[in-house]
């Protein structure tokens, strides 16, 4: 029976290994990938991605995480572009090919018909002298000393390294092209993700006579009562225009109590919080959870171009919603 140090020693020492060969890839971050970065950024069709077996299933991970980065972007398997799926490459396109040894058989076979395309052909390689690395337009070298694998023999850390090199040109595809939280959303609608950075504060928010507000001039205990009836933890104060001056949180009724001040004597306008933080009912909900975090407060109330309450918002209504 395997003692079990010797599986954290394993363990371990695959873990140091790939680091080292991750680690090995910052000088090879230079001009040919800049020049990788120029062509992509360029490209007015598809960036197809190829490789076979392991390096196939780094490539459909590449393909995937350009595409939700904004490079439109998909995987066509090399063995089934050479029995049709080459028609899924147009004249636009760039294919970033994916081989470790740089001689797969599948791969090298798709050199000739990309040629005869016209097809920017760029590369991934563990071997700068290979067939498919001395076709390419440009090279990007992936190699490594050994792999984890104590035989030498599984793709380890040769599919990590060419993983975050394919990382690395998505990032960079995205800080390129100016790639937003938004842009990313509509390319993740679906679960959590989706209603984080799509949904916005005029969704969620409580409106019409859900919305906690009463006049300058209340008695302080007539406005707990505003705040206790609407539950949300805030009341809006407005002057006779309906402008915004103030409001009164939890928080500030705490701080109120404090001063051994009478609710029932004084008035809304001696212990409201000037110079409140408001929002607009067109920002993303994630953005008011941010201004709610940053500032330390647990509810918010939302405004139009007047400075007029259209609407209020609390944690509970994120919570519920999914955005925290």
């Amino acid at each position: 029976m395997t003692h079990p140090e010797a599986f954290i020693a394993s363990g371990r020492r695959t873990v140091d290994l790939e680091c080292k060969a991750v680690d090995a890839l910052h000088h090879r971050i230079d001009k040919h990938f800049a020049e990788a970065c120029s062509m992509m950024l360029a490209c007015t069709g598809r960036i197809i991605v190829v490789g076979m077996g392991k390096s196939g299933h780094i490539g459909h991970k590449i393909a995937a995480t350009l595409a939700s980065t904004g490079t439109p972007s998909f995987f066509v398997h090399p063995a089934e572009a050479s029995h049709g799926d080459i028609g899924m490459i147009i004249r636009n396109d760039i294919v970033l090919a994916l081989s470790n040894s740089g001689n797969t058989t599948e791969v090298v076979t798709l050199i000739p018909l990309l040629k005869r395309l016209g097809i920017p052909l760029i590369s991934m390689t563990g071997n700068s002298d290979s067939t498919l690395a001395c076709a390419s337009d440009i090279h990007l070298n992936v190699s490594v000393d050994k792999e984890a694998c104590p035989l030498d023999l599984a793709p380890t850390s040769s599919t990590t390294v060419t993983l975050v090199m394919g990382d690395a040109l998505a990032i960079s595809m995205l800080e390129a092209r100016g790639f937003t939280a938004e842009d990313f959303a509509f390319s993740h609608p679906g679960g959590s993700l989706g209603r984080r950075l799509l949904l916005k504060v005029s969704d969620i928010m409580h409106i019409g006579n859900r919305i906690p507000q009463v006049k300058q001039g209340t008695l302080l205990g007539q406005a707990l009562l505003e705040i206790t009836g609407k539950g949300l933890g805030i009341t809006a104060v407005c002057n006779e225009q309906l402008t915004i001056i103030g409001v009164f949180t939890d928080g500030d009724l705490r701080r109120t109590l404090d001063q051994n001040m009478d609710p029932r004597t004084c008035f809304i306008d001696d212990v409201m919080t000037r110079n409140c933080i408001t929002v607009r009912d067109n920002i993303l909900a994630a953005e008011a959870l941010h201004i709610m975090d940053e500032h330390k407060i647990n509810a918010l109330i939302c405004v139009d171009e007047h400075n007029h309450a259209i609407g209020a918002i609390n944690m509970h209504d994120l919570l519920k919603a999914g955005v925290v």
